[in-house]
Order: structure tokens, then sequence, then C-alpha cells
């Protein structure tokens, strides 16, 4: 991306690049696109593909012809600059993550209201919520007034669906050396861990290589039991890939990430599907089959499928399920879910996500070994985000304001 693609002002004068892909550092690192890129390791881009496709065809998917102009979309409702839609365990309600700092439900309520506290504008402001699947108690990931990482719990009322400002628990604090790639999507997993996205820090081209570097929590995903322990505000799952390992920090599940703008686990098959923004000529979708972690998703030695900076990779590195080219208008990639509701019976199974600046709704189909991002028909002007409800069904976000079910076309 050449320079910062600005936006209008909505409310509140909040402003935010969700993906950004370059944050004003392009001049940092090579040309991607100069000379003949190595080959990711066939550990990882083909080899992940074949295994990506095979897990969004196990309810046997219509074809791309059938993909294509499959989706509607009905406006849920119109909030002030909204980046998310998560739901509650045992709760039809859907709640609308702002990114001035509010949380409210699709009618308007006021669930938490923490503005005093959130630095918002650029890709900085209230980027993720999760609600615990066990307890009466929310997580939030912010930037703070400064700039800086918050993971935070609050206890929550399911009677009058409030959280309660005064249960305040902090449990991880990140220092943010640049105002952007600050990851911030939070998803409790199948195996009823908190994961957290965390961007490489900012900047262009990772100037500190924090997404390489096991000793930082920046470039990375990390999977906590958000319960106090031994004196600490939460707990490092034993079984986490890097807990034995001298130098490095036990919270990390997966790395070489730029930007992870959402993730999310397929509920059928409990995989994990990461959108992962690009500096400046490849966008990409990554894949991490249910099981251990510790993959590393290359960056910045490539960005998607292409070689980005010189010197040696390691052997290990996990190529992306899907990447395409910063052309026709993309920007920014927006990842999504794997279609899992009965509405859509043509997206039965696949992978459905998007382009910040693009805004073309996509599902991906198995073509052969090899993704295509086939167009569904829906279009979301400024795509922040994607959601997904009790029944499976999934719903699109728009910093402009809307949030959009998808429906059958």
């Amino acid at each position: 991306m050449s320079r910062v693609r600005g936006l209008a002002a909505v409310a509140l004068m909040v402003v935010m690049l969700p993906a950004c892909g370059d944050g004003g550092g392009d001049d940092l690192g090579p040309d991607p696109e100069a000379g003949t890129a190595p080959t990711v390791s066939t550990t990882t881009s083909l080899a992940t593909s074949t295994t990506a496709a095979s897990a969004t065809s196990t309810t046997s998917p219509a074809p791309a012809e059938a993909v294509r102009g499959s989706v509607s979309l009905t406006e849920i409702g119109r909030f002030e600059s909204p980046l998310g839609l998560v739901v509650r365990p045992g709760d039809p309600a859907l709640y609308i993550v702002e990114q001035a700092g509010r949380i409210v439900t699709a009618d308007g309520s006021v669930v938490l209201d923490i503005r005093p506290e959130v630095g918002a504008g650029g890709e900085r402001g209230l980027l993720g919520l999760a609600f615990h699947p066990d307890a009466n108690l929310l997580y939030v990931n912010y930037t703070d007034t400064a700039g800086d990482t918050h993971i935070v719990e609050f206890g929550f009322d399911a009677g009058t669906r409030r959280a309660d400002p005064g249960s305040r628990r902090e449990l991880l604090f990140v220092t943010q050396p640049y105002g952007n790639h600050n990851g911030g999507h939070l998803s409790f997993g199948p195996d009823g861990h908190l994961y957290a996205a965390l961007g490489d820090g900012g900047s262009g081209g990772d100037p500190h290589n924090n997404a390489q570097s096991l000793d930082t929590l920046l470039g990375k995903l990390l999977r906590i039991d958000p319960t106090p322990s031994g004196g600490q505000p939460y707990t490092v799952p034993g079984d986490n890939p890097f807990v034995r390992r001298q130098g490095a920090r036990a919270e990390i599940w997966a790395y070489g990430l730029r930007n992870p703008w959402r993730f999310s686990f397929d509920r059928q098959t409990g995989d994990m599907w990461i959108g992962d923004v690009g500096q400046r000529s490849r966008e990409e979708v990554d894949f991490q089959p249910a099981g251990p972690g510790g993959a590393n998703y290359g960056w910045n030695i490539f960005e998607g499928s292409r070689r980005f900076r010189e010197g040696d990779a390691p052997p290990d590195i996990v190529g992306p399920a899907y990447d395409y080219a910063r052309d026709g208008g993309n920007c920014a990639v927006t990842g999504g879910f794997v279609y899992r509701g009965s509405a859509i019976p043509r997206l039965a199974g696949r992978y459905v996500f998007g382009d910040y600046c693009r805004g073309e709704l996509l599902a991906l189909v198995d073509q052969g070994g090899h993704f295509e991002g086939v167009p569904t028909g829906g279009h979301v002007s400024e795509l922040a985000s994607f959601g997904q409800d009790h029944d499976g069904e999934l719903y699109a976000v728009s910093l402009e304001g809307p949030v959009y079910r998808l429906d059958a076309s």
C-alpha cells in the first residue's frame, strides 16, 4: 500500500483503519515485487491449503458457481463506529463493540462505557470483546490514551445485561511502540481458553522484528486461562507450545503475524482461521487445524506467499491458506467465519471473509488443492468485522455504522 488510506470522519469524530496495511512505513523493507521470491516451505503453503480445503468441505459445500451471488444483506441497526458483533452463551442478545469505548446491545442498551479510558482513532480504540463461556464475566481489549494495550475483565449482570465498571480487573498490559498494528481481537476457543491477537507493534516492516521474536507478545496470538494463579492475574495453560522453551513467552500460541485482524474458530471442527493484514503486496488468510499450537506464519520474512526480506527462513514457516494481491481496491483483509448456519445452504462449510477497502464478501472455494475467493454478492462499505450468532448465522459490520445479517439472496 503506497500510502495510508484516509477515512471520512464518523460519529464522535472517531476514524479507524481496522487493518491498515502500511502505517506510513512502506519505505521499510525490500520491495516484495522485486526479483524472484522463494516458495514458502512445502510444510506450509499448498499442504496447508489442502488441509484447510478439506476442513471446509465436511458438509459438501456447493461449487463456486452456486456460491456466487448467494448472499443478500439485511440491516439490523446502526451504531457509532462499530468494530464487532459478539454473542454470549445462553443469551439471545447481540452485543456490538463501538470503537470509542462502548459496548451496546443491538437494541441500543448500554452494557459498558469506558470511553474516558480509551484512546480511539486511527487503528486504536475498543478493539475486542469476549464473554466467558462459564461465568458472568466479560473481557475487553482496548488501547488507552497513550496507545498501549489493555486486556481487562469485568463482572457482568446477566439479568440487566450490564457490566460492573467497579469490578475492573486487568489481565494484561502491553506497551505499544507505535500507533498502528494493535490487533485487538478476543475469543474463547472450544477448549475454554481465552485467545488474544496482538499486531507486531506497528510502523512498517516490523522494524524491531517482534513477529519472529518469542520474547515479546507483539506479532502473536496468545492463549491464556483468565483465572488468577500464583499471584498472577491469569494462568498459562500447561500445554501451550512454548511453556518450556527458555527465553520464550509462555502465553504465545502462534507467531509470525503482522496485524491479525479477526480470527475465528470453526464451530464444527475447532479449526482456527486468521485474517492477517499485509504490508504493501499481499493480504493473507491463515489456517490452524485444531490441535497443538506453535505455528510460525512467516511475517516479516514473508508477506503472504511472497518473500518480504532477505535472510534465512526457518524451515517450519506456515504459508497462507489463501492470499491475494493488493489491487482492484483491496487494502486490508477482514477475517471472518466458516459458515455453519442454515439460512444460506449454498455457503455451507465455506469460510466467509472480505477486504476492508473493497468491501466485497468472499467465500473460499477449493479448486483442486488451492482456494479461490468467490464473490457471494454481498458488499459492505468499510468492512470492519464479522460476527456469528448462536445459530451459526453471520453478520457483517461496517465502520460507517450499519450492521448487516447475511441472508440468502
